[in-house]
């Protein structure tokens, strides 16, 4: 799925112009998430450093081995219930990129945090056409309850623009390809576009005219809509600014295929070119909302995800949960393929990046929240030493490796989440 002459042009062009984003081989990163925790005796490494070899699940990464860490020992301590009692699914998607724990509420008055995303979107999005790019396999839920009083909205979202705003993913190719290139040609796009701000305007005027009626948590729910109204309106005016990308060598997809992997893939093929062409550089893909039940039945399977995910020890569930794993970890693979094959001059778009495969939770038996199944992939443009497997000391906070990662993006924070400092042993 190579770009075609124009898109060769384009990028060719971009990389000629001192200073530009593609002369200097953009950073990327990106965050995938499993649902349901993994078999973590089919997981787990043998061996540390530089002498180790795969677990059966990781197995079909064997041709990155150099150019990954899978690491271990790192918690999630936002995902801990915390005296907050059941849910631990809800916790752990909606903390997975925050390391925030989230208020336990099923109504409107959720909070978790900023998620790792949108914290480096916030600082350099305006770079690039699409600040980021958010895909998934099952669709967003933000009403009703989903998980022992928890909201849906944090069973199935794990970016979150603000702490009270998540940001759906998108489920259909066919959207996300006419979201990255464009449907239209450039003038109706542009038409369309001013038509979108119009309405916008007119929203956020009839919504200050409302603010003067409302009671002071009526006011604070405004805000919220408000300042996403803003967010939307500044999108809309880079959007303007900006020529649609060339169109790639990829029929655009005819909507969500039957088959589960090929689904993956088509969304994995869309990220891929997004970063390729710097459309954006930052990008999340949850494989299943947590909690999910979704039945692998590509992979012969009639039981549901979730309940193979609390197997009490079962040999026979436990065979079947890490077939579920190793197919996960296969279409993961399939897409560092697609960004190791593509150049960006003695180097490739995985060089170039630093992309997250994990979960929040370890083994979904006993819903717990520490020695996470994390794989970092990418050199991070050669900051990020690889073909490790680095064995953290327990309770080593995930948001150490986040607040890494955002330093490497040039996005300087002091702390995120829960962090306790960088990851030193990261760097090269």
């Amino acid at each position: 799925m190579a770009p075609n002459g124009l898109v060769r042009s384009a990028l060719a062009s971009a990389a000629s112009v001192p200073g530009s984003a593609a002369a200097a081989s953009p950073l990327r990163m990106a965050f995938f998430f499993c649902p349901n925790g993994m078999n973590m005796k089919t997981w787990r490494p043998e061996g540390e450093g530089l002498d180790w070899t795969f677990g059966p699940s990781l197995e079909p990464l064997a041709a990155f081995k150099d150019r990954l860490n899978v690491i271990s020992g790192l918690a999630l301590n936002g995902a801990r219930a915390l005296g907050d009692g059941g849910g631990d699914h809800a916790r752990s998607a909606s903390a997975y990129l925050t390391g925030m724990h989230p208020r336990k509420t099923a109504g409107a008055d959720i909070r978790a945090g900023v998620s790792v995303d949108q914290v480096a979107a916030s600082t350099i999005g305006s770079q690039t056409r699409l600040p980021s790019l958010e895909l998934g396999l099952e669709r967003s839920s933000i009403a009703g309850e989903c998980d022992s009083g928890y909201s849906c909205a944090y069973v199935s979202n794990i970016a979150w623009r603000s702490p009270s705003n998540p940001l759906p993913h998108e489920v259909n190719p066919a959207d996300v390809f006419d979201r990255l290139f464009g449907s239209d040609d450039e003038r109706t796009r542009q038409r369309r576009l001013l038509e979108r701000k119009s309405i916008l305007d007119y929203v956020a005027d009839d919504s200050r005219t409302l603010s003067r009626q409302l009671g002071k948590a009526d006011q604070d729910k405004l805000d919220q809509f408000t300042s996403s109204i803003r967010e939307i309106e500044r999108r809309v005016e880079v959007a303007r600014k900006m020529a649609a990308p060339p169109r790639p060598d990829m029929a655009k997809p005819a909507g969500i295929p039957e088959d589960f992997g090929e689904h993956m893939r088509l969304l994995c093929d869309l990220m891929a070119l997004s970063f390729q062409m710097d459309i954006t550089r930052i990008g999340t893909f949850m494989v299943g909302r947590d909690g999910s039940e979704h039945t692998y039945r590509n992979l012969g399977l009639a039981d549901g995800h979730h309940s193979l995910s609390h197997h009490g020890g079962n040999p026979v569930k436990l065979e079947k949960l890490a077939l579920i794993n190793h197919f996960q970890v296969e279409q993961f693979a399939y897409f560092l393929g697609k960004l190791a094959g593509m150049k960006e001059g003695d180097k490739t778009v995985l060089d170039n990046s630093m992309i997250l495969f994990g979960a929040g939770i370890s083994d979904g038996n006993r819903h717990n929240h520490n020695d996470l199944p994390i794989v970092l992939a990418g050199r991070g443009a050669g900051t990020i030493h690889t073909g490790r497997h680095i064995n953290f000391d327990s309770e080593t906070p995930l948001c150490n490796l986040y607040l890494s990662m955002l330093e490497r993006m040039g996005v300087q924070e002091e702390r995120f989440g829960d962090s306790t400092g960088k990851l030193s042993e990261l760097t090269v």
